[in-house]
């Protein structure tokens, strides 16, 4: 009796361990701590972290506390001892001279650098004298041989400043015939037309603004011409072109409209692939100083070793860098990026706390990666990508995130990269358990999926997703969160605004964080098959 007791107790004992373990395994996501949330976000955008600016002492503070972040969380350092990453940059300072003068038809028009014309000098020379440049209209400023595509034929850039419109001509056509429709290509990127133009020899480069095209307002092209500017310490930045910015479209309607087209003739000229690029009879002159310092920025990252193959990784991205202390608006001149970024490094610090408390390793490793210099055009992670911890044909996903406003629980899971890859199958399954759906980007015309960290990564080969939720508020419905958002983006969006919020709704971000943890622990079982792009 005494025996048959003791083995029913055992397996009572074994049953409730079991279903323990099991518990722990299944639901790890009760972990995720919101005060630590708080507390990283609130610590990085404080203004003693001085707005996070590269080169500045602001770097110093925020790559020592993501570092001691790291180590805290139990993530080993990922660069040998080191949780940095020496990137070598070359950090250039525009100021203009003056005003930037166009002579249109001997006419001569006087724009006011950076309200109405924004541009700088991407080019390593203290001074930088453009003369008498012939301007070149030349569409969307594309060549896309898969598309049959070609704004530059027959053309010859040298010494002259290619104009060109933002996006690409799918947007405007309104047919998903003409490149992939309202979805922005990498064609349609300001960062691509920069690269096209220089490539070509031209020795300028303005494009023409549109909140609509572009997905933001002058603002942002404006404050960042006067902001310094980083670029990769090697002889890449000898190709570029000696001019780059903006033009407002209030700028360009008064040059062009003396050669007798608006901005809709532009357009609509330029929405057939017979398009003919050609130059107008009007020349650019402008004068700039660089104020130049080379120096390295740090990658910051750290590893959770896998148990069983830790030479795969997945990798979670989310940048360090803000734009530090700036141009003074409503009193204020400290860019904190309480928002952009600071809630998404709590998200990443988040999931690596919470796997780094299971029993037992994952399978792969986990690497959380912070870049720098994000903001200059994701410089840090492209530095990052060209020299891996774990190779890149062994990193089989990079999970991202950029912008994540604390505003309630959501009931979509925004995708800026659906269709790219089968992560977007993954993600559908654990979003189906959590009672949500997935929700291709609404904004895919503004380009998001090219202009943070994950981009690189899927350059490289990668599967890269960024998801969170945005536009449909369990509590507030799909129109609250539409014009919550937008009013992030126009008010808050690369200002000083972005602070912390004491009186944020973190439960949105909580969700996201559990699902990205579902989504990590899949893809870090070796059992599980390895994502794939689809395109």
């Amino acid at each position: 009796m005494n025996r048959i007791c003791s083995s029913f107790a055992s397996v009572v004992i074994i049953s409730i361990l079991s279903l323990f373990i099991s518990s722990c395994k299944e639901n790890p996501a009760r972990y995720i701590s919101v005060d630590d949330m708080k507390r990283v976000v609130r610590d990085l955008s404080d203004d003693s972290f001085m707005g996070r600016k590269p080169f500045t002492e602001g770097e110093r503070l925020s790559v020592e506390y993501i570092a001691k972040e790291l180590s805290d969380i139990g993530f080993e350092p990922a660069f040998g001892d080191s949780y940095y990453q020496e990137v070598p940059m070359i950090q250039i300072t525009s100021k203009v001279n003056g005003s930037a003068k166009i002579i249109v038809k001997g006419e001569e028009l006087i724009l006011s650098a950076p309200d109405q014309i924004a541009v700088s000098s991407p080019s390593p020379e203290e001074n930088i004298e453009i003369k008498n440049s012939k301007l070149v209209f030349c569409g969307f400023g594309i060549v896309a041989p898969e598309y049959g595509w070609d704004d530059f034929k027959g053309i010859d850039l040298k010494g002259k400043t290619v104009v060109v419109l933002i996006n690409d001509p799918g947007l405007y056509s309104q047919e998903k015939s003409i490149f992939k429709g309202n979805e922005m290509t990498y064609y349609g990127r300001w960062t691509y037309k920069w690269e096209q133009a220089a490539k070509l020899g031209a020795e300028g480069i303005l494009i023409i603004h549109d909140e609509l095209g572009a997905g933001y307002g002058f603002n942002v092209p404006r404050n960042s011409s006067i902001t310094s500017r980083l670029f990769i310490d090697n002889r890449d930045i000898l190709k570029n072109s000696k001019l780059t910015g903006w033009l407002t479209a209030e700028s360009a309607t008064e040059i062009f409209s003396k050669m007798g087209y608006s901005l809709e003739d532009l357009r609509a000229i330029s929405l057939k692939a017979s398009f003919v690029p050609f130059e107008t009879d009007a020349v650019i002159s402008v004068n700039i100083d660089n104020h130049i310092e080379k120096n390295s920025s740090k990658n910051v990252a750290g590893i959770l070793r896998g148990g069983k193959t830790p030479d795969e990784a997945v990798i979670i991205t989310a940048h360090w860098d803000h734009f530090g202390v700036g141009e003074k608006q409503s009193g204020d001149s400290i860019y904190n990026g309480a928002v952009d970024n600071g809630t998404t490094m709590a998200w990443a610090f988040e999931i690596g706390r919470v796997i780094s408390k299971q029993r037992s390793k994952p399978d792969r490793s986990v690497i959380l990666l912070f870049p720098t210099a994000e903001e200059q055009g994701l410089t840090g992670s492209y530095y990052y990508v060209a020299n891996p911890v774990i190779p890149i044909e062994k990193t089989i996903a990079c999970l991202n995130n950029d912008m994540m406003v604390p505003r309630g629980k959501m009931r979509d899971i925004t995708m800026i990269g659906y269709g790219y890859s089968t992560l977007d199958s993954l993600y559908e399954k654990f979003a189906t358990d959590m009672d949500r759906y997935l929700l291709p980007d609404p904004s895919s015309h503004t380009g998001l999926f090219f202009r943070s960290d994950h981009f690189p990564f899927y350059k490289a080969g990668v599967p890269s997703i960024w998801a969170m939720g945005c536009f449909d508020s369990r509590e507030h419905g799909k129109e609250w969160a539409e014009q919550s958002w937008d009013y992030f983006i126009k008010s808050v969006y690369h200002r000083p605004s972005d602070n912390y919020n004491q009186n944020w709704d973190w439960a949105g971000v909580v969700e996201d964080t559990e699902l990205a943890l579902r989504v990590v622990l899949w893809l870090t079982s070796s059992t599980n098959p390895r994502p794939k792009l689809l395109n």
